[in-house]
């Protein structure tokens, strides 16, 4: 029987020039589209060397080459043609982003060992649904903030003005404004301050220095008219924040009454 000699068959397919292993069950995308940005600022375009990568893939039970090409379905390597090209990643401005359109480069970049939901260190998936939902809720937050400052009485803006440092002795059209660049600055802090009593105090320790009921000297705390020692002030503290923090322990109670019957 004559033999027959084979050829020399299929030639081998040539393997990426780097391989990163990974013992991680495979993300499966979904069909939204996708935004990804760099952990670390890289100018305006930054491409990223788009090297084959390995992980366990536990539908097959194995252990699966992948690398991202533009015009192959799949992200696995056994999987594409032969005359498949690597298509380039490339972030402009430190971001990058997938149209659902193309689940495949998701799969690829989700399932990544440089995204920093694997591990990595290189970029991360950007959580665009929790962005818009803090976003909404910056947003509902200066405006309750705003109507706090439309709806509380005359008195108590000024007592909170006075705790931020605001100068009162001014028109009431000015103080609001500067009123509200502190609502607008943080919300959340200026509807809190209206119930904090650390920031009542404290505007009540600001209108006794300022009816010259109490003295703030920088080493002492003291009676205007006496001149009596009420609490001494350490070195390079500020003597009202001093005051602030004493007048709110029990045993202040006796000054702070008599600074409540004085304002009154």
């Amino acid at each position: 029987m004559t033999k027959t000699n084979k050829g020399p068959g299929r030639p081998k397919k040539a393997e990426s020039p780097m391989v990163i292993s990974s013992t991680r069950t495979a993300k499966r995308p979904d069909s939204k589209s996708a935004e990804y940005e760099l952990l670390k600022s890289n100018g305006a375009v930054f491409m990223m060397r788009n090297a084959s990568y390995t992980f366990y893939d536990e539908e097959s039970n194995s252990v699966r080459s992948c690398r991202y090409c533009e015009k192959e379905k799949s992200i696995f390597t056994e999987e594409q043609s032969e005359n498949s090209v690597l298509t380039p990643l490339i972030f402009t401005y430190g971001k990058l982003f997938v149209p659902k359109e193309k689940p495949n480069l998701k799969e690829f970049l989700d399932n990544h060992t440089s995204n920093e939901s694997n591990g990595g260190s290189l970029f991360r998936l950007v959580n665009t649904e929790k962005i818009a939902t803090n976003s909404l809720d910056d947003e509902f937050l200066l405006n309750d903030a705003i109507s706090t400052l439309r709806a509380k009485p005359l008195d108590e803006l000024l007592s909170v003005a006075l705790a931020f440092g605001i100068d009162v002795d001014r028109p009431v059209d000015e103080i609001k404004y500067d009123l509200l660049q502190k609502a607008k600055a943080s919300p959340k802090t200026f509807i809190e301050s209206f119930d904090n009593p650390m920031i009542s105090m404290k505007s009540k320790i600001k209108r006794a220095v300022s009816y010259q009921i109490i003295k703030a000297d920088s080493d002492a705390i003291k009676w205007f008219d006496t001149n009596k020692f009420i609490v001494s002030v350490p070195i390079g503290q500020d003597p009202v924040d001093v005051f602030v923090r004493y007048c709110m322990t029990e045993a202040a109670a006796p000054v702070v009454g008599e600074i409540e019957r004085q304002l009154d």
